[in-house]
């Protein structure tokens, strides 16, 4: 039975491209649309057809992971992206679309993420090993969307160039108070303090992260400019001139919303400046993978575009600039794949075969994401009022003398 409603399946999904699948017996079916790309799955177990018709969100990495279906690495990209775009076409199926309403009507519930459930999901993924980033991400260790003025530029510069792009955005002066929620491993504090002379108050709920940051600091000579604690942005009363958000709005929640743009109205000084920066979903809100919330990111959630212009209305925040970053995450990705399958031997040495493919489909999967799906990087500044930021964007785009 299953065999037949996965064919049915795969049959209206397929509108552009040409899709070879191997079933378990060995018979090779293809489905194809108009012109596209290529991919090709072949699965080694049955039971794999049934979990990807019940649930393909979930059931497709799943099913790479465990290996009971098989994708060729350097076929990965290609596959994932002819399935997203034919997604995106509309070539889902009706219980597909019924369970993603279901799951979208939850998500609220879901995604509470209380202080305690927050520092728990951040756990189950930052504080894998520092060893492990540090295979893939750049000498700074910037864990988040890099700037790339061209598509083809070093990682390493990329993420300098964000470094300084937010800087800017932030009209830093020497002596300013700074507050970094979602500090990481220190990168952006260090910047803010060494380059352009602010006292950086940072936050993270990964003590994984929070010790190897404070050792940079410390090793930078910048302790008396940069304060990094394991808190939660929840529960800072300090006034501040600047602040920033790097990837972190993330893994608030759709209910925490509301409750982070108040916190950084309730933060900012009156005449203060804030640069957040995320990932946003184009179109409304929808949830989001639940393979990457399974496995990946629990708890998090990539807001619409809309969702957060909302909540910053309700804090009474002006919103003084909005930047899409459209497929420099893509760009971005792509370092960090080559970097971690260039690193094959020694992850799966100290991990396994199974993690390793896990982080492989996540890095591929979000490549083609940001490349093809529907969703993007969105810088969101911010100010108490409406002469705090300059009038034009040409500040930005000035030569850096630091």
């Amino acid at each position: 039975m299953w065999d037949r409603v996965f064919h049915a399946m795969l049959s209206k999904l397929v509108r552009k491209g040409r899709l070879t699948v191997v079933m378990p017996d060995g018979q090779n079916i293809v489905y194809e649309g108009g012109p596209g790309r290529e991919g090709y799955i072949r699965i080694a177990d049955a039971s794999a057809v049934g979990k990807m018709v019940r649930r393909p969100g979930l059931a497709l990495g799943e099913a790479y992971m465990d290996g009971t279906i098989e994708i060729p690495e350097e076929r990965l990209f290609d596959t994932l992206t002819m399935l997203i775009e034919n997604m995106n076409a509309g070539g889902t199926p009706v219980w597909f679309n019924t369970m993603t309403a279901i799951s979208n009507r939850m998500r609220r519930f879901m995604q509470r993420n209380t202080p305690v459930t927050s520092q728990r999901n951040v756990a189950h993924h930052y504080d894998i090993s520092d060893d492990l980033y540090a295979l893939f991400l750049d000498k700074d260790m910037q864990y988040s969307c890099a700037y790339f003025t061209d598509p083809d530029m070093p990682l390493e510069d990329a993420q300098i160039a964000k470094k300084r792009h937010i800087a800017k955005k932030l009209q830093i002066e020497p002596g300013m108070k700074v507050l970094d929620i979602g500090c990481g491993w220190g990168g952006m504090s260090i910047t803010l303090a060494k380059e352009f002379g602010a006292q950086v108050v940072g936050v993270t709920l990964s003590k994984n992260q929070l010790a190897t940051a404070q050792a940079r600091v410390k090793a930078e000579g910048l302790e008396d400019r940069i304060d990094l604690r394991l808190q939660d942005y929840r529960h800072l009363d300090e006034p501040f001139d600047r602040i920033v958000s790097v990837g972190m709005l993330e893994h608030v929640g759709l209910p925490q919303l509301d409750v982070y743009f108040r916190k950084v109205a309730d933060l900012l000084t009156d005449d203060g400046i804030g640069l957040i920066h995320s990932i946003t979903k184009v179109g409304p809100g929808t949830e989001n993978n639940a393979w990457i919330n399974k496995y990946i990111f629990p708890g998090s959630y990539a807001p619409a575009g809309s969702e957060v212009h909302a909540s910053i209305d309700k804090a009474r925040l002006v919103v003084a600039d909005i930047e899409s970053w459209r497929q420099h995450y893509s760009f971005t990705l792509r370092e960090w794949r080559k970097r971690f399958q260039a690193s094959a031997q020694t992850i799966i040495a100290q991990y396994d075969e199974r993690f390793y493919r896990m982080f492989t489909f996540y890095l591929v999967s979000m490549q083609a994401s940001f490349m093809h799906g529907q969703i993007m990087v969105q810088q969101f500044q911010v100010s108490k009022s409406l002469g705090d930021v300059n009038i034009t964007r040409d500040y930005l785009y000035r030569t850096v003398d630091a």
